[in-house]
């Protein structure tokens, strides 16, 4: 018997439940709001109340799907299992298909005098532990089937596979030395988890973006500017939400079914051009 192959069987997320961390701002309120707006129940969730409350609105306006926030601060175990028992107590399913962690945070200093708990302690916390403790497996694994598994999308980024910690993304003589490792950790996390969770049929995989208009890349984009910023891409732009949203949204579907244990770059093209190995120039 012939499969559906057909976009609404093969990428639809209607009627799914998805909890995205960070998802107030930047990356993670792109992600939500595809799901949103294809059809998904979403809760968000982040330290920034208002920022929550903000963009739960702007969700709920798009719809046909729904959005809720959940405020919580993922810097340590405490604060995740905070979180997973107030989803416990607003969604009455105990069901999620779909968990993206995007909670990030970074830290630049010079590397001589880089500091220990914020430096260090707290961007390994939130980029790395958090994502190891918002597991949430018997939600993920409840009813999940082969051709439809629970989905682990953590977001992770293009510094994971680079040496250069001072970029420009930070001032001049100062590195983001522990995000850049937090980042490498996560990818081969989400390869570990990905091993382990297979058999409860649960697919984990990673997107890496590269440069996207963030609060986090704020910097770059008000030091040299945009022009310059896209002067290093081949593709002669940077990231956009659709961009990462079409990912997330493919993860997320029965058409990624078979795919995990994937560290999906998202960047144009400019990991590769970096390193040599792609076209410096555009054609």
């Amino acid at each position: 018997m012939a499969q559906d192959l057909s976009i609404q069987a093969l990428f639809s997320v209607r009627g799914k439940i998805a909890l995205v961390t960070g998802g107030g701002t930047g990356i993670g309120k792109s992600i939500a709001s595809a799901l949103v707006q294809n059809g998904a129940k979403v809760y968000i969730a982040a330290r920034n109340e208002s920022q929550l409350k903000e963009a739960a609105a702007e969700l709920n306006e798009r719809g046909p799907g729904t959005a809720q926030y959940i405020v919580a601060d993922l810097s340590d175990k405490a604060g995740v299992d905070a979180l997973i028992s107030a989803l416990s107590a607003i969604e009455p399913s105990h069901k999620l298909h779909i968990l993206v962690n995007n909670s990030g945070v970074a830290w630049g200093a010079p590397l001589d005098n880089f500091p220990e708990q914020k430096g260090w302690d707290n961007v390994m916390a939130v980029n790395l532990k958090s994502v190891f403790y918002c597991a949430l497996l018997p939600w993920l694994a409840k009813d999940s089937t082969t051709l439809d598994p629970g989905r682990v999308i953590n977001i992770s980024s293009v510094s994971g596979f680079s040496p250069h910690a001072e970029d420009v993304v930070s001032a001049k003589g100062n590195g983001t030395y522990s995000y850049n490792v937090s980042k490498a950790a996560l990818n081969h996390l989400t390869s570990v988890l990905a091993v382990k969770l297979a058999p409860q049929l649960i697919t984990v995989n990673a997107i890496c973006p590269g440069m996207f208009p963030t609060k986090m890349t704020a910097f770059a984009y008000k030091t040299i500017g945009e022009n310059a910023i896209t002067a290093r891409q081949p593709t002669g732009r940077f990231g956009m939400p659709s961009d990462v949203a079409g990912v997330a949204l493919f993860l997320s579907s029965r058409a990624s079914a078979h795919v995990t244990g994937e560290h999906i770059i998202v960047d144009g093209g400019s990991t590769l051009s970096s390193q040599g190995i792609a076209p410096q120039s555009r054609l």
